[in-house]
């Protein structure tokens, strides 16, 4: 393994870029993206992406490419191994999560399952 520090939650060029523009756009110091998960869905679980304002205790911070990424500390163990994409087709724009840790996702793609990684 080339890199010794695994990387909890990584980012494509394409959503660091568009995590850059937001946070230039905010019009507001902000200290990072805000990454996470919560309760809800058909599934189970859906994804969380926000701007945050400040760190919060206990959150983990991971750096990629000039973007501070901040997960909640119960969220860990549910994205270790995330990388993060922005994608771009003919109706949407959205942040896409490929998580080696899903099991299954609903048919609208809106919610997920998702088994808790073991470290």
């Amino acid at each position: 393994m080339a890199n010794s520090k695994f990387s909890v939650l990584s980012l494509t060029e394409a959503a660091a870029a568009r995590a850059r523009d937001l946070i230039a756009g905010a019009g507001k110091p902000v200290a990072g993206i805000k990454v996470g998960i919560k309760n809800g869905g058909c599934a189970g679980m859906t994804y969380t992406l926000d701007l945050a304002d400040e760190v919060t205790p206990g959150d983990e911070i991971v750096e990629d490419q000039g973007v501070n990424i901040l997960i909640a500390p119960k969220d860990l163990m549910f994205l270790l191994g995330t990388k993060l994409d922005f994608e771009t087709d003919k109706f949407a724009a959205s942040f896409t999560f490929k998580n080696p840790n899903q099991t299954s996702a609903c048919g609208c793609g809106e919610s997920v399952s998702i088994t808790p990684a073991h470290g």
